[in-house]
C-alpha cells in the first residue's frame, strides 16, 4: 500500500508489451491453463507493486530501464517516466537487447 499522499504511477502498456504478454500466457494456456494463470496473476501483482514503488526493481541492461524478475523464466522491462511504461515482457532466454 502507498503512504498517505502519494499517488501510485499510472502503468502505461506498450502495444507490444501486450501482445507479448498474450502471447506468453497463450503459449502456457495451452499446455497449462493453472500455470498461465498463475503467471498472469504474478504480472499483475508485479505491475501493481511497480505502480507503488517504481525503483523496487533491479536497473535494466538498457540505460533508463527497469527489469523485474516475475518468474525465473519471465522479465518484465520498464521504464519509469510521469508513467511507468511496461516495455516488454520477456521470456529470460530471449536475447535482450
Amino acid at each position: 500500500m502507498s503512504a498517505p499522499g502519494i499517488a501510485d504511477l499510472p502503468l502505461n502498456w506498450r502495444p507490444e508489451a501486450r501482445q507479448a504478454l498474450r502471447d506468453i500466457t497463450t503459449y502456457i494456456a495451452d499446455r497449462n491453463a493453472d500455470a498461465a494463470s498463475r503467471l498472469g496473476a504474478a504480472i499483475l501483482h508485479t505491475t501493481n507493486r511497480i505502480a507503488e514503488h517504481p525503483y523496487l526493481y533491479r536497473p535494466g541492461r538498457v540505460a533508463g530501464t527497469r527489469e523485474a524478475v516475475i518468474h525465473p523464466n519471465y522479465l518484465l522491462v520498464y521504464r519509469v517516466t510521469e508513467t511507468i511504461e511496461i516495455l516488454a515482457v520477456l521470456h529470460a532466454r530471449q536475447q535482450y537487447p
